[in-house]
């Protein structure tokens, strides 16, 4: 057992979703995503655009699937790899599915 480490099995719940359009390309699946968490998002976004990475979406945080800020940075700047950073906070209001 890993501290501190979760795994999660996807798969698309509609036909636009970004997990689907993402085993389209990629039928065997992959890594997706690795995610870090992180003490302050914007401090990881201002980062994020420190070292030219492209951030998805509009280019700010969201609240993600744990009721957290995320970010997601494009595959194509991390090798085809999709990274998320979330921040660590202990008073985020969780969004289960």
């Amino acid at each position: 057992m890993l501290a501190n480490t979760k795994i999660e099995l996807l798969h698309p719940l509609r036909e636009d979703s970004p997990i689907g359009a993402f085993l389209e390309k990629n039928p065997s699946g992959g890594i997706h995503p690795l995610c870090f968490e992180v003490s302050n998002i914007v401090t990881a976004l201002g980062a994020m655009n420190g070292i030219g990475a492209r951030v998805l979406g509009d280019g700010g945080s969201k609240i993600g699937a744990q009721g957290k800020p995320v970010i997601f940075a494009h595959p194509k700047d991390f090798h085809g790899a999709l990274v998320e950073f979330e921040q660590h906070c202990s008073d985020c209001v969780r969004n289960p599915h």
